[in-house]
């Protein structure tokens, strides 16, 4: 189902988005060699519970997730692509980290994602990273009234393979509203011109995953919820929240 908001529902989208920003930024700050991914996540709880925000992620079970999913971050390091569960594992310098989080505000949700690397970064996946953050530009830039859902996903395709990166089948963004996943599904590659067409008040996530080296295979790990890139190449994931206006994107997860 594809749900159409009015300005007032967008106002109200917004401040959950807010929430899921500082999450970000709270968990960004805090992640240095050394701390364990559940301290991170145990940062991210603290930002929403000051909120009064609620997560989509904590408890969240799809059919196929062998257990609910235990925190409110997906933290993804190195060659995890997206869903990564926090752990007691300790980053180290030089990894690359994929933090992942939703906030849910007056029955209303937000969801973004950033990559970052720890301490001194390898050229090869600061580079992975810029073009993640290139394609989620893209993708966001095509999100335009009379555009259509095909034309985000040539976008964020488009970069990624010019890079020469791989897009991992079957990944990618979603409409976002009352819950986390509402239609329309949102490809990370696709034929422009094709899809549903691009409305005023529609909202969606925009996600780019990127997998170093440009094989697209992944497999899920034995948690049931990390995917994995195949080859053990290091990956990337961005993510924005994003409205689409008669006066162009408008970015509901942006600080």
């Amino acid at each position: 189902m594809v749900e159409i908001k009015n300005d007032a529902m967008l106002l109200r989208m917004r401040e959950a988005g807010r929430v899921v920003a500082q999450a970000l930024e709270a968990v960004r700050d805090e992640a240095v060699p050394g701390v364990t991914l559940t301290e991170l996540d145990r940062v991210a709880r603290e930002v929403l519970a000051a909120a009064g925000a609620g997560s989509p992620f904590l408890g969240y079970r799809p059919d196929w997730a062998p257990m609910p999913f235990p925190a409110v971050a997906c933290l993804s390091v190195n060659d995890a692509i997206v869903h990564g569960v926090p752990d007691g594992t300790r980053l180290a310098d030089g990894d690359l980290v994929s933090v992942d989080c939703g906030a849910v505000l007056d029955g209303w949700v937000g969801d973004a994602a950033v990559s970052f690397t720890i301490g001194r970064a390898r050229p090869e996946d600061t580079r992975l990273v810029d073009t993640a953050y290139e394609a989620l530009e893209a993708g966001i830039a095509a999100a335009v009234v009379g555009n259509r859902v095909g034309d985000i996903a040539h976008a964020v395709g488009r970069v990624c393979r010019t890079a020469g990166d791989g897009i991992p089948d079957g990944l990618g963004g979603h409409g976002v509203g009352r819950t986390m996943h509402e239609g329309p599904d949102v490809p990370n590659e696709g034929r422009p011109g094709r899809g549903m067409p691009l409305r005023h008040g529609m909202v969606v996530a925009i996600e780019p995953m990127l997998i170093g080296g440009g094989h697209d295979r992944h497999y899920t790990a034995r948690d049931g919820w990390t995917i994995r890139t195949l080859d053990g190449s290091r990956a990337a994931h961005t993510e924005h929240t994003v409205a689409v206006t008669d006066d162009g994107p408008r970015i509901l997860t942006a600080l």
